[in-house]
């Protein structure tokens, strides 16, 4: 394995600056569905792959597009004109010998069909044969990828020279808009509000103590007679949040604000409604790779990768892999080493080389009042010896759906 650095923050955590910016596109938003289709059709390869071939094949297909539609909501109903179009592309094995057969690879259906599950079992109102057209674009890879991903021995090679990078623990702030977002998608909030679709999206913005949350919630227009019910809907969910928040960060944080579709003007008749639940109806398109990092958000205040996780292969393909990785050891560092405030781990890979010897591990850390970098260091390179050797077992509970990757 290469060189493990611990090094020690110079500065406030993100917790104690004067300002904090959080953001999270919930599993409606057209850029959550752009990744959620590339790593539907990753897990539908990879379960197919174990299935009939008893070993996991090359394939990323981490390139996805959700271009919007067109539609015409109003009070009571509407309609969806021109359907949504979701569009993968990546590289994959098409065909594959088992025993001395050569099998043609269904890859297109397999996407498809994971894709439409998907929508089917995580909209209300989205129909995937009616609303949505799927197409996949997926090709064989390239010589020398497939070769180095074929030629792992008993640990798989890194595919490219890349990085993860995560961080623990989640501020307030962080916690707050995360949990707002999974609390308006909950089953539970869905039956006392059904008029709330599944595009949300949770803007957090602190001034030292103080938060405004910023919502943007489709509406379904379906269930909502006229503007006076959109009105106390809107009321509604502002103060359900606002109680949800006080419960959850009340002793940290003072939530004096939410707004919810800051957008609508009532004079002009603009309202935030969709037929689907989704702005991706009506041209609002998205793209992998645009949404949450590993930690489920957007966060400009902290260190952060570029690399989606989603639809990349849970084997070698590190720009999933050690974004996963870092995160683990992150949190583990921060859970069992005493004096920690706030780390950041950051991994770097190089290609062709086992993805359990990282190029290099850093370790950056803000110490509590009493604590001295000397004293911790061993510890923090242990869970980083222990996680990294231990990486492999990623892929199967990857596969499993254990982690959310966005």
């Amino acid at each position: 394995m290469g060189r493990i650095f611990v090094e020690k923050i110079v500065g406030k955590p993100v917790f104690e600056q004067s300002i904090e910016i959080v953001e999270r596109k919930g599993k409606g938003h057209p850029d959550y569905i752009s990744d959620m289709s590339s790593e539907c059709c990753c897990k539908a390869l990879c379960k197919y792959y174990l299935e009939n071939f008893d070993v996991i094949l090359h394939h990323n297909v981490d390139k996805s597009l959700v271009v919007g539609g067109k539609s015409n909501p109003k009070f009571g109903g509407g309609y969806v004109e021109e359907p949504i179009e979701i569009i993968v592309a990546g590289r994959a094995v098409t065909t594959a010998k088992r025993n001395k057969d050569l099998i043609e690879i269904p890859v297109k259906k397999l996407c498809i069909n994971a894709i439409r599950e998907y929508l089917s079992n995580n909209f209300r109102f989205l129909d995937p044969e009616k609303h949505v057209k799927i197409d996949c674009k997926i090709k064989q890879g390239s010589v020398d990828l497939v070769k180095i991903f074929e030629s792992r021995r008993s640990v798989p090679l890194s595919n490219d020279t890349s990085f993860g990078v995560s961080f623990a623990p989640l501020t307030p702030t962080e916690k707050l808009v995360l949990e707002t977002e999974k609390y308006l998608n909950s089953e539970k909030f869905k039956k006392e509000l059904p008029e709330v679709g599944e595009d949300i999206k949770v803007m957090g913005l602190r001034r030292k103590n103080k938060v405004r949350l910023t919502i943007s919630a489709a509406m379904v227009s379906s269930l909502i007679s006229d503007k006076d019910h959109y009105l106390n809907v809107k009321e509604e969910v502002a103060n359900k949040v606002k109680d949800f928040a006080v419960k959850l960060v009340g002793k940290e944080l003072e939530v004096n604000d939410v707004k919810v579709n800051v957008g609508d003007n009532f004079r002009k008749g603009i309202f935030y409604l969709t037929v689907t639940g989704t702005s991706a109806e009506q041209g609002d398109d998205g793209n992998a790779g645009r949404g949450n990092r590993i930690n489920g958000l957007i966060t400009p205040c902290r260190q952060m990768s570029l690399e989606a996780t989603a639809g990349k292969n849970p084997v070698s393909h590190v720009g999933k892999i050690y974004n996963l990785l870092a995160k683990i050891t992150a949190e583990k560092v921060c859970n069992e080493v005493k004096g920690i405030g706030e780390v950041y781990v950051k991994i770097l890979s190089s290609i062709g080389k086992p993805i359990t010897e990282p190029q290099i591990v850093s370790i950056h850390v803000n110490l509590e009042k009493g604590y001295s970098l000397r004293n911790i260091a061993a510890d923090i390179k242990s869970i980083v010896y222990e996680e990294t050797a231990n990486v492999q077992k990623l892929t199967s509970q990857i596969i499993e759906g254990k982690f959310e990757l966005f």
